[in-house]
């Protein structure tokens, strides 16, 4: 259950191949399912059964992703100090959780490094098919150079490859905004342009009250991003509503939008909801 929520949530994020996402008649997640007792089989026959070295390298993965949790707490709360917490932890505690799961992780290693080879002969490939996904526009966009360059009977897979590139650049992205501040508008385009292959994004800004001196901010903001992101194309949608839970399931239907795929800035105390309760949506600012 829990590795087939993780690779289903990274698929939907656009981490692994789509592949992933057939379902079966029951809407069980078969492939993932497989791929993970083909990855289980393997192992087992690779460290030919031996129960240590099922633990170390079992050890080694939950050690570096506790790690990672703390590294995750860390960025929070230096980059997130508004965001709304269930649960706080001091630098202290935080500080001291890495350290030791970072010396667990060591000793491990210490104990025999062969743990080490087999974590690798997983990771590395996991990690090489993430930046592989992300780095798709870039090799699409040489393929098509190589098949301009090429002879001419190559020419029949160019339209393919240059649908393949519209067909990523036009996922849609929600963007929910408060109002038209230029520096977080700025902060979350350029996060966007980072970090996400696609270059469709629609705007939404929820009022209680409309105010025509905050639509016109937003959009000569908007009209500004379009200047400095001259790729993205951006839509704007001004509707009477207030933000939360029902806002969001709302605006995922009507513009058929994942949910994975619509971005908020952060929550703060006074809002009577948590990220959790937002099903999904990406905290970006």
């Amino acid at each position: 259950m829990g590795v087939t929520g993780l690779v289903h949530r990274m698929t939907l994020d656009q981490c692994f191949p789509q592949f992933f996402l057939k379902s079966n008649r029951r809407g069980t997640y078969h492939r993932i399912i497989l791929g993970f007792m083909i990855l289980c089989v393997s192992i087992l026959y690779m460290t030919r059964g031996q129960l240590l070295s099922l633990a170390g390298v079992y050890t080694i993965s939950f050690l570096s992703v506790m790690t990672l949790f703390g590294i995750g707490n860390i960025l929070l709360k230096v980059n997130r100090k508004e965001l709304k917490r269930t649960f706080r932890a001091s630098w202290g505690t935080v500080l001291l959780g890495v350290l030791a799961t970072t010396l667990g992780v060591i000793g491990n290693v210490i104990i025999d490094y062969r743990f080490l080879l087999y974590f690798s002969l997983y990771f590395v490939p996991a990690v090489s098919i993430v930046l592989l996904m992300y780095g798709r526009i870039a090799i699409l966009k040489t393929v098509l150079v190589l098949i301009n360059e090429a002879f001419e009977r190559l020419f029949v897979w160019r339209s393919t490859v240059i649908d393949k590139i519209t067909d990523i650049t036009n996922i849609r992205m929600v963007l929910f905004v408060r109002g038209g501040n230029l520096y977080r508008l700025s902060k979350a385009f350029e996060y966007i342009a980072q970090n996400e292959l696609s270059q469709k994004i629609t705007v939404v800004h929820l009022y209680t009250s409309f105010k025509q001196e905050e639509e016109d901010e937003i959009q000569e903001s908007l009209h500004i991003m379009e200047e400095l992101h001259p790729g993205f194309k951006i839509d704007y949608i001004a509707k009477h509503g207030q933000f939360g839970p029902v806002a969001v399931e709302e605006i995922s239907q009507e513009l058929n939008v994942p949910k994975n795929n619509i971005f908020i800035g952060a929550p703060e105390e006074k809002h009577r909801f948590s990220v959790e309760d937002l099903g999904g949506v990406r905290v970006i600012f």
